[in-house]
């Protein structure tokens, strides 16, 4: 048995930057080192000006659940689980979110949940784990109130040395340290084999054929279902895409070399069609 998975490097669950929008920034910043292992990163998706319209917001597949919230509509925390495919959101004009992005497995360890419950959804954490939601209620309210408290001493000015991310960042490090160490849940090492044998192979691996972990196929798809929440093969197409996304392939090297031939796809149909389901656009406008 083993407590959590080890990703190393080798997992980097990557979301796209806000391109070409001057008024709306993203940003990602790491947990503490003890936590690499728990959490990929913290981040902050925010407007610098009111927009005048609804922002649309593609988040893409990364096989990772998400705990947000947005400032501006606190106490309100969302979870969002694995999903198969892109989701969007439509954002009104002016928006603060913080979130947190948890690596494959983790949340369900931690509190005891089936992540299959979660699969392409997303819901208030008062509805998955109350106890949560009063934790992360409590901290946040306590951290807002002392940064505002400080910008209001000092005449309204803006705390540009401790943002209130960084704040939050800091509150959330600490507090999920004290959960991970309190962890008695411990993982099946078949299943951890499993994650990690897809992982290595980039998403390439055939399931049935060339995964062998002394589980049946039946016994494995259960595994995956409660802490990963969807099944190993579509789990794996998500590495697969990921590593499309980290390779960064120009079109001429995706027409020239066909790489989507070494990252497993049948042939180039295969991969735009995989490509625009996880991500919501076309490899030609994705990745230009």
């Amino acid at each position: 048995m083993a407590s959590f998975l080890n990703f190393g490097s080798s997992f980097r669950p990557v979301q796209p930057t806000i391109d070409g929008h001057k008024d709306v920034t993203y940003l990602e910043s790491p947990p503490t080192s003890y936590l690499a292992n728990h959490i990929y990163c913290f981040w902050e998706l925010k407007t610098k000006n009111c927009l005048g319209d609804a922002f649309a917001y593609k988040v893409v597949a990364d096989g990772c659940i998400d705990l947000f919230f947005d400032i501006y509509s606190f106490p309100e925390i969302y979870i969002m689980g694995i999903a198969s495919s892109y989701t969007e959101f439509l954002l009104p004009s002016t928006f603060h979110y913080i979130g947190i992005r948890f690596l494959p497995t983790v949340f369900p360890l931690l509190f005891q949940i089936d992540a299959h419950e979660l699969t392409n959804r997303f819901e208030l954490v008062n509805d998955v784990v109350p106890t949560l939601q009063i934790q992360l209620s409590e901290i946040i309210s306590r951290q807002l109130h002392l940064h505002y408290k400080s910008n209001k001493a000092e005449a309204g000015a803006i705390n540009t040395t401790n943002s209130i991310f960084e704040i939050l960042k800091e509150a959330f490090n600490t507090f999920f340290t004290s959960l991970a160490l309190a962890q008695n849940s411990l993982l099946d090492k078949r299943l951890f084999h499993a994650i990690k044998s897809i992982i290595d192979a980039r998403g390439t691996l055939n399931i049935e054929r060339d995964l062998d972990v002394a589980l049946s196929s039946r016994q494995l798809r259960r595994l995956f279902s409660f802490y990963i929440g969807e099944s190993p093969k579509t789990f794996s197409k998500i590495v697969r895409f990921q590593n499309i996304l980290h390779a960064k392939p120009s079109l001429e090297d995706l027409r020239k070399n066909k790489l989507f031939f070494n990252a497993g796809y049948y042939d180039q149909a295969h991969f735009i069609k995989e490509f625009k389901n996880m991500y919501g656009l076309l490899p030609s406008k994705a990745l230009k």
